[in-house]
């Protein structure tokens, strides 16, 4: 009963911060989507693709239940994981992470939590795993990407919030009175010699 009761609720937490991590997204043109808001290139619709490549190995290939179509080319040297080429579409990239979605909750709803896996890019002998430790680190690996997806989309319009219904208007005028006594409290502080 406890396995059912984990599984569902961890499965839940994944199926939520996928929405969030894609939410991020809405509204936004192909080219802020895409564009890097980083000095390392970090961008908006590369953590999707990523994130979608992150879940269609872990839930297929560790548990031979590999994803039906092929997937991008993941780890590279060149970071192709990591954005869209020209040839990708926003919209293409989203239904890519929806189907691996579906072909996850498949794995998650046929297999039990001790059901055996290994993770061929993990070293010997970390390699052998279970679905609970799959479903963990994969719900890890998306709420890091999502934290990172909140940072990008605030550095573009200011949008801030997990969720539509958390989303507030921004005021602008508070924000900036905040930003400015967090900036004195740093400026203070260096200057005393915390």
């Amino acid at each position: 009963m406890i396995d059912e009761f984990a599984k569902d609720n961890l499965h839940g937490r994944l199926r939520r911060d996928r929405e969030a991590l894609l939410w991020k997204l809405d509204g936004l043109s192909e080219y802020d989507a895409r564009r890097p808001l980083t000095v390392t290139g970090s961008n908006l619709l590369g953590l999707i693709k990523h994130v979608a490549g992150v879940e269609a190995r872990y839930f297929g290939e560790v548990f031979a239940r590999p994803f039906p179509e092929p997937l991008p080319r993941w780890q590279d040297h060149d970071g192709s994981d990591l954005w869209a080429t020209e040839g990708e579409t926003c919209d293409q990239i989203t239904e890519y992470y929806r189907r691996t979605w579906e072909h996850s909750d498949a794995t998650i709803q046929a297999l039990p939590l001790d059901a055996h896996g290994r993770v061929p890019w993990w070293p010997e002998p970390h390699s052998s795993t279970n679905l609970f430790a799959v479903i963990v680190h994969v719900l890890g690996e998306t709420n890091r990407h999502a934290g990172h997806a909140d940072i990008l989309r605030e550095g573009v319009d200011g949008r801030t919030g997990m969720r539509p219904e958390h989303e507030a208007q921004i005021d602008e005028e508070a924000r900036a009175a905040y930003c400015a006594k967090i900036d004195q409290a740093a400026r203070s502080a260096a200057s005393a010699g915390v």
